[in-house]
């Protein structure tokens, strides 16, 4: 097992900068360590690849693509998830 370096990315650190990685809005030095956890952690690519098939998929998504209570129902499962509610 190799020892971590000093600046390198965990898991954790790269979960939280995904979304700005995606959307090309890291810094060039933490686009670097990002890129540079890909390279080592399979867990991660796998994550990113998911996350990015994900957000395509979405993007697609029209309200006229919606039955008619699917959107009052993901609106209220957020609103759920915000408060701290999961299923409620």
């Amino acid at each position: 097992m190799s020892a971590a370096l000093p600046d390198d990315l965990s898991c954790r650190e790269l979960v939280e900068l995904v979304t700005d990685y995606l959307e090309r809005a890291l810094p060039l030095g933490e686009r670097l360590r990002f890129e540079r956890h890909l390279a080592i952690c399979p867990g991660c690519a796998a994550y990113l690849r998911q996350l990015d098939v994900t957000r395509r998929a979405v993007g697609r998504l029209t309200d006229a693509s919606l039955r008619g209570d699917a959107r009052e129902e993901l609106l209220r499962a957020f609103r759920d998830w915000k408060r701290g509610r999961p299923g409620a």
